[in-house]
């Protein structure tokens, strides 16, 4: 009797996500058929994750080379000369698939990896940033994702003790079923001191240390991090890795003492694809083999398969390369700080990793073929037919007080207090400027110097396009550093978007690239870091293409740090810059005409860079009182900001009041110092729009009362989160 409903058992590799043609190259790199443990290491090595088999032939269009540069992408997190003999590692990373699975893990797991990835350079961290994207929060799934993503990052960086400087958070349409969690983590290091994760020396031993080793995680690259969501996104909850901050503050006191006493040959963290990931990886860095035994790896679930512990990505766990000599004296510093420590391998020839479990051999692998030996796809670029050629034309704005109003309770421009006063915002004693301004800025200590830090976005624009968006998300995080008087240094980025494999988002992911990159070298920052998250998307419906940038600049001075708040009565409020401004895909648009539409203005990139130079001269000769860039909301969103934080008034011209766009700054300075700042300015467009005082923010002649537009700024996203919003 033929079988009724019979269903044909899917294909391993097919199972593991890799396609036939992946399968049959494997084959040929091996020269034989690969057993299923190798084709499981396999597939998370090629994943998009892992691999970057779509992006990768992209991303060389960065520039990452400059005088600051000491160590740029190839290693865990870039590296930056900042002076005075110090140096700053720094790195953005996406947990969006394990967040949207799991939002409290998957943020502060999120947290916990970036972590990793800056003290395995030899990095002391030192300051935190997230960048959140969510759907609109009218749902109750859409506040609990967003609540539970911010007490996840909170409680991993508070446990640990990093201070958390900034971020950003929106809400959109587009993000309803593919939250974002981003998370930036900046540490300092000694200049002359550089920590590689490529293994050395054959004979030395391989040493795992941290915590113990289970099943959370497996299978969290290939399985979240390279497809896209469906029905069965709940399911994967197993997947979602488990954090332990304590742990993970032990490890990073214990790490930093291994190599402050200069124990370690090489250093790599243990991330996504677990130990599968971090042996290649550190293998193909030297140029030489690795043989791994399972059956030592330190346990916290019996019965675990060789493939399960090679594949695992249970967190807090580094791997070492050590030399025979140093063993007893890590062994005795991972033991005072109550952290296991286990030679699970060595260094061997030839470039082989070979993974052995009871005595058998289970698996044997050209660490080559694992690191660049996967895939390269060109992909497809079909321009989207949503793409406008030109701006729309817009009625002028009338009502300027109504539509501050509007925008001032917004979710997307409301203050985020009720965000950052969930994080240690001083911890580490180096806070020069707390969140809520344009840039956190930490100091350098034991030196004077210090460093401002942004993490910006912004995917409605890059969505209307995406080249200009790609540069206006470069512009605007060096546009706020340089607003604290900070001269931006470097870059690292996020990029997120939907699955590459169709021609409008790769469309989308090569225009967004080559805008950066554009922006990147006019403004003289090397891209040192970074990551790439594709498959964000439900249904083939993709987010938003989303770009997120980190920039770090450089203060001679923390004492010279310049906020966002207006600061004193009579003084005058300049406009710096007269870049391109127009209401396509702006807030006002979106809220009040009720559509996101039209073509966003190109940055003038040339005028970017003098306006950078120009606020950080300005900061330097201390001619600055205040300074906030032009942003989301325009230009009466930024004065009522800058009032807002004040505490005072301001009486301003406001031209065109809601258009957004590139290359503007808000200051205010006194007025002896005025004609200085003229003079400074040379060919960079200066002038006076208004006067900081009294005790309501009058625009182009309309009022609204300060205390109003302070209460409305400041209750929004409390009301959002609490639903009556």
């Amino acid at each position: 009797m033929a079988l009724v409903n019979a269903v044909t058992p899917q294909p391993l590799h097919r199972a593991l996500g890799l396609t036939d043609g992946e399968r049959e190259r494997i084959c040929e790199l091996l020269g034989r058929d690969p057993n299923d443990f190798e084709l499981a290491v396999y597939s998370l090595l090629w994943s998009e994750h892992c691999g970057y088999k779509h992006s990768r032939p992209l991303l060389g269009r960065f520039p990452s080379e400059g005088g600051h540069v000491l160590q740029g992408p190839g290693e865990n997190a870039g590296v930056i000369d900042v002076g005075d003999g110090l140096a700053v590692a720094l790195k953005v990373e996406s947990h969006n698939h394990p967040s949207a699975v799991e939002p409290f893990q998957g943020a502060a797991t999120g947290v916990g990896g970036i972590l990793r990835d800056i003290f395995a350079m030899g990095a002391r961290p030192i300051a935190i940033l997230d960048s959140l994207r969510f759907g609109e929060p009218s749902t109750d799934h859409q506040r609990h994702l967003f609540a539970e993503v911010v007490a996840g990052v909170g409680h991993y960086g508070n446990c640990v003790g990093v201070a958390n400087l900034g971020g950003e958070v929106y809400f959109e349409p587009a993000y309803e079923h593919n939250c974002l969690v981003n998370a930036m983590c900046v540490g300092l290091l000694p200049a002359a001191r550089l920590t590689s994760a490529g293994a050395t020396g054959v004979g030395n031993l391989l040493v795992l240390y941290g915590s113990k080793t289970g099943r959370d995680g497996i299978g969290g690259a290939s399985v979240l991090a390279s497809q896209g969501f469906d029905e069965a996104s709940a399911d994967k909850r197993p997947s979602v890795q488990i954090g332990d901050p304590f742990m993970g503050k032990k490890l990073i006191e214990c790490t930093l003492e291994l190599l402050d006493r200069g124990l370690l040959a090489s250093l790599q963290d243990l991330g996504a694809a677990g130990l599968a990931s971090s042996t290649s990886e550190m293998a193909a860095g030297g140029g030489v083999g690795l043989d791994v035994d399972l059956s030592r790896v330190p346990l916290r679930e019996e019965d675990m398969q060789p493939f399960e512990i090679m594949i695992s990505e249970s967190q807090e766990r580094m791997c070492a390369i050590v030399e025979p000599s140093r063993l007893d004296a890590v062994i005795e510093a991972c033991t005072r700080w109550d952290i296991d420590a286990t030679v699970i391998g060595e260094v061997t020839e030839g470039g082989i990793l070979r993974a052995f479990h009871e005595g058998q051999m289970v698996g044997e692998i050209p660490v080559e073929t694992l690191v660049d030996g996967a895939p390269r796809y060109e992909v497809e670029r079909t321009r989207p037919a949503r793409l406008a050629d030109r701006p729309l034309e817009f009625a002028p704005v009338t009502d300027i007080a109504g539509g501050l109003r509007t925008l001032l309770g917004s979710p997307n421009l409301a203050s985020r207090r009720w965000i950052y006063q969930q994080y240690d915002q001083l911890v580490g004693s180096g806070t020069a400027v707390r969140p809520g301004g344009d840039a956190g800025v930490v100091r350098l200590t034991p030196s004077r110097r210090a460093i401002a830090i942004s993490l910006d976005g912004n995917g409605r624009r890059t969505w209307l396009d995406p080249r200009r968006g790609g540069a206006a998300a470069v512009c605007e995080a060096a546009r706020n550093v340089a607003c604290t008087g900070a001269r931006p240094a470097a870059v690292t980025n996020c990029l997120n978007f939907g699955n590459p494999e169709t021609g409008e988002v790769g469309y989308e992911l090569a225009e967004a690239i080559e805008g950066m990159s554009l922006a990147c070298e006019a403004l003289g920052l090397p891209v040192v870091s970074g990551n790439v998250s594709l498959y964000n998307e439900h249904f083939g419906q993709p987010i938003y293409p989303t770009p997120v940038v980190g920039v770090v600049g450089v203060l001679a001075d923390a004492e010279l740090a310049v906020k966002a708040g207006f600061q004193s009565e009579g003084h005058l409020v300049l406009l710096a810059g007269d870049g391109a401004a127009a209401l396509d895909g702006s807030e006002y648009q979106k809220l009040v005409l009720g559509d996101v539409a039209g073509r966003i203005p190109a940055p003038d990139l040339v005028a970017e860079a003098r306006l950078h130079r120009f606020l950080a001269e300005a900061a330097e000769r201390r001619l600055l009182q205040s300074a906030h860039d032009v942003a989301d909301g325009g230009l009466a969103v930024t004065l009522a900001e800058s009032a807002i934080a004040g505490r005072i008034g301001v009486v301003a011209d406001c031209d065109q009041p809601f258009s957004e766009g590139d290359g503007r700054a808000v200051i205010s300075a006194s007025q002896q110092d005025v004609e200085a700042l003229a003079a400074l300015a040379g060919e960079l467009p200066l002038r006076r729009i208004g006067r900081v005082g009294g005790d309501a923010i009058v625009l182009s002649g309309q009022a609204l009362p300060l205390a109003e537009a302070a209460g409305i700024y400041e209750s929004a996203l409390p009301a959002t989160v609490e639903g009556s919003g």
